[in-house]
């Protein structure tokens, strides 16, 4: 049964785009109970108020619902992580903070942070919302390269950063990490990742024999 908090008054006189707004926002808290093999359009503009067919004028399909909660999802992932950043005054605190919050965004919402990497494409830097979240990372990776540091190897780095804490938040979600919010701030920061890559991070190529 919908809460009192997540339940859209149902007198509401629906104007051309609240029944989305509506209807995402309810998702987004279905995912906070179920995965999303429990979510159902039927129920979902029941809950809200409105006709399935006027919901189907704004999701032609479950599989285009479920593209919109994952784009929400990695939206609110890129936000999170640029306000961390921000708080913790950029550089080299706000790198390593970002990567925390991807962790936390992970173990506080894990049907959200896995339907978006069953449902969003590869990221293309910036061109969708998952885009936007890798894009910030390979900005503010420059804190741990030396200056001048080109292009690419900014986005091997960027990579590299992403996988770690990536890896780390499956890790804790299988169980087979405890999801510890201090292991998380030991990993990602000096004394996990800025231990062995300490800034800066040179990532020269190796020398050969």
């Amino acid at each position: 049964m919908p809460t009192k908090a997540n339940t859209v008054n149902i007198d509401k006189r629906y104007h051309h785009g609240d029944v989305r707004a509506a209807v995402l926002a309810r998702g987004l808290a279905r995912l906070e109970e179920a995965d999303a093999a429990a979510l159902s359009l039927r129920e979902l503009a029941r809950e809200v108020g409105v006709s399935a067919p006027a919901l189907y004028r704004h999701f032609r399909d479950r599989d285009a619902l479920l593209d919109a909660l994952a784009g929400e999802g990695a939206a609110q992932l890129a936000v999170r992580q640029r306000a961390a950043s921000e708080r913790a005054g950029g550089g080299e605190a706000g790198f390593t903070e970002c990567g925390r919050e991807y962790v936390r965004f992970a173990l506080g919402a894990p049907h959200l942070f896995k339907l978006m990497f069953a449902r969003l494409p590869p990221p293309d830097h910036g061109t969708n919302s998952m885009g936007a979240a890798v894009a910030f990372l390979h900005d503010s990776i420059a804190d741990w390269l030396p200056p001048g540091a080109p292009d690419e190897r900014r986005k091997i780095a960027a990579m590299y950063f992403w996988s770690l804490v990536h890896g780390l938040a499956l890790l804790m979600l299988d169980g087979q990490l405890p999801a510890d919010p201090t292991l998380v701030d030991r990993v990602i920061g000096r004394e996990g990742f800025g231990a062995a890559f300490p800034p800066p991070l040179a990532l020269a190529p190796q020398s050969r024999p």
